[in-house]
């Protein structure tokens, strides 16, 4: 005769415990605000991406001193080996799991110097207001103190939410425009009303994203040590 087997089921865990969670071990008690499922980074220095990302890099200077010289069409082309480099180095990490943590840093900081380097040319020669420049980067001070308090109360950086990403996106384009329309006089009647309507939209997006950032980071560090962390409907999984 069978046994007729018990009707329980395990009790589900919580989704948004599942998703976001502070993570210990016994060497460390830094917490990561990420989410799981995230490909996992080695400490290599030289791979491929990571080399593509150091040129990057060295060509910053360069791009800034035809920039600020004048020479639009040299700055523009600069610009664009930059940003197929930095298509590259992305597409090859993930596809040949080449994913550093050097890299998720060098990657980065030359998307933000590239901009600085484009703002301080563009506004060394009066075509791009200093307030800019000084929204600009003053957002990005914001977030390196933001990082600080994080790291001092055991958290990693915060994840990227949509409103930077936005603002990435609409910062980035704005400027290479604006440089178009300098390098082609003939197209800057149309290269520059659009450039100038990225730069305010990505300016204000800039600045909301990092009120968001602002508030996540008080509710983090809110939080007691060792306390699960429950995903904010701000943040992105």
């Amino acid at each position: 005769m069978l046994q007729r087997m018990p009707r329980t089921l395990p009790e589900p865990r919580p989704r948004k415990l599942q998703r976001m969670r502070a993570v210990s071990d016994g060497d460390s008690d830094t917490r990561a605000v990420s989410s799981p499922g995230a490909p996992e980074m080695s400490n290599r220095i030289f791979t491929v991406p990571n080399v593509l990302s150091m040129f990057r890099l060295a060509l910053v200077p360069v791009f800034l001193l035809y920039l600020v010289n004048g020479y639009d069409i040299v700055a523009l082309i600069i610009l664009v080996v930059s940003s197929l480099t930095d298509f590259l180095d992305g597409q090859i990490a993930r596809r040949f799991n080449q994913v550093t943590r050097i890299g998720q840093l060098l990657d980065p900081a030359a998307d933000r110097l590239y901009l600085l380097a484009t703002l301080l040319g563009l506004a060394s020669r009066g075509l791009v207001p200093w307030w800019i420049v000084v929204i600009i980067v003053s957002r990005d001070v914001m977030l390196i103190v933001l990082g600080i308090v994080l790291a001092n109360h055991g958290y990693g950086p915060l994840p990227v939410h949509h409103l930077g990403k936005v603002a990435t996106f609409c910062l980035f384009y704005a400027l290479p425009v604006l440089v178009l329309g300098q390098a082609f006089p003939a197209i800057q009647f149309v290269a520059s009303p659009v450039g100038w309507a990225f730069a305010a939209w990505g300016a204000f997006l800039y600045w909301w994203a990092g009120v968001v950032y602002v508030i996540e980071t008080v509710r983090v560090c809110k939080i007691p040590r060792g306390v699960q962390i429950i995903e904010s409907d701000t943040l992105e999984r």
